[in-house]
């Protein structure tokens, strides 16, 4: 791969029109489809295509996947209980969907703030304060995240 980048790179160097235009030179290497790009100003880069024919024999549970499936509001559910439960300060025996968290379960601004805070990175997006503030039960929570992820039941 070193030779073609070198050979690219000083074919280049001779020709100056080329380095008015980009294009782009298909190079196929072992099993990888190999593209390599050359800009204006004579930086080369290189864009990999693997095909699923390409990939190595594996078990799908190696495979780490980043794209997550729709969520149910269920599934909302049990997560939202399963952080508020984590919690230090919430009994399990007082926590319901409809619990009031500073009313029924006793917490104060600054405990509301941390639960907020742990959903955030249970749900892995941020909660503006003015949103926030709104969310005062377990099920504003659930209707909030379910809405910002765009699931209807």
């Amino acid at each position: 791969m070193a030779a073609v980048a070198a050979y690219m790179r000083n074919s280049l160097v001779r020709s100056a029109s080329i380095f008015r235009r980009t294009f782009c030179n298909a190079v196929v290497v072992g099993s990888q489809h190999t593209t390599l790009h050359i800009h204006q100003d004579g930086f080369i880069s290189r864009s990999v295509l693997l095909t699923p024919q390409h990939l190595p024999k594996q078990n799908a549970s190696q495979i780490r996947w980043f794209a997550e499936a729709k969520l149910s509001v269920d599934q909302i559910r049990e997560r939202v209980l399963k952080v508020c439960t984590a919690f230090d300060k919430v009994t399990a025996d007082k926590l319901t969907v409809d619990s009031h968290f500073i009313n029924d379960l006793g917490l104060d601004s600054l405990d509301h703030v941390e639960v907020i805070m742990a959903m955030e990175d249970e749900f892995g997006f941020e909660i503006p304060d003015g949103d926030a503030e709104k969310l005062l039960r377990p099920a504003d929570i659930v209707r909030y995240i379910a809405d910002k992820e765009d699931i209807y039941e």
